[in-house]
C-alpha cells in the first residue's frame, strides 16, 4: 500500500540548549541593561528638551560614532540575552550587535581629546570589547554555546554595563545636564 506521507509542520528551533541563563544571571542581565536602558533613555530625553549642557565634545565624529553605536546596543543586547535563542532573527540581531559593540569600541580609541589629549582608563574596555567581540563569534560558529553564553555574559556586563556605569558617574558626558552644571559652578563660588 501507498502511505501517504505529510509534511513536518515548520517548527521552531528548540531553545538553544547549553545557552539558557539561571534565574540569577537573567535577574541581573534583566536589572542591569533595564537600568542602563532607562539611565540612556533619561539622557536623550534631556538631550532632546534642551537640559543638558552644550559640550564641545559632542561635535566630534568619534564621540558621535561611539555613542550613536553605544545607545542601541544597550537594548539590543538586553533583548537578545533575555529572549529565544537560535533562530534567523536571533542570529541576525547578534551579527548586528556585535557590528554596533566593535564600532563603539573602535570608535572610542579616538576620543582623547576629552583627556586633554591622553587615554583615559576607560580605554582598558576597548581591548577587552575586540577580545570578547571575537570568542562570542568564534564560539558561536563552533557551536560551543555554553563559551559562547559566557563570553555573552562577559561582554555585555564588562563592555557596555560598567563602562556605561562610569559613563553617567559624576562629571563625565552622560550624567551632566544643565542642573547639575549650575550646582558644580554654585560649589566653586
Amino acid at each position: 500500500m501507498h502511505a501517504a506521507t505529510t509534511a513536518a509542520p515548520h517548527r521552531r528551533p528548540p531553545h538553544a540548549g547549553g545557552f539558557d541563563l539561571s534565574p540569577t544571571w537573567r535577574a541581573l542581565i534583566a536589572v542591569s541593561g533595564g537600568a542602563m536602558t532607562l539611565a540612556i533613555a533619561i539622557a536623550l530625553a534631556k538631550w532632546a528638551l534642551g537640559l543638558t549642557i552644550d559640550h564641545s565634545s559632542t561635535r566630534h565624529l568619534a564621540v558621535i560614532v561611539h555613542v550613536a553605536t553605544v545607545i542601541p546596543a544597550v537594548p539590543l543586547g538586553l533583548y537578545l540575552m533575555l529572549t529565544r535563542k537560535g533562530g534567523a532573527r536571533h542570529k541576525l540581531l547578534g551579527r548586528i550587535w556585535i557590528a554596533l559593540m566593535v564600532t563603539t569600541a573602535l570608535a572610542a580609541i579616538f576620543i582623547r581629546h576629552i583627556n586633554d589629549g591622553q587615554f583615559s582608563f576607560i580605554l582598558l574596555f576597548v581591548p577587552l570589547t575586540l577580545i570578547g567581540a571575537w570568542q562570542t563569534v568564534a564560539s558561536a560558529r563552533r557551536g560551543q554555546l555554553r563559551k559562547h553564553r559566557n563570553h555573552l555574559l562577559g561582554l555585555y556586563l564588562g563592555a557596555l554595563i560598567i563602562p556605561g556605569t562610569f559613563a553617567f558617574a559624576g562629571n563625565r558626558l552622560m550624567g551632566r545636564s544643565e542642573e547639575h552644571t549650575s550646582e558644580l559652578q554654585s560649589r566653586a563660588y
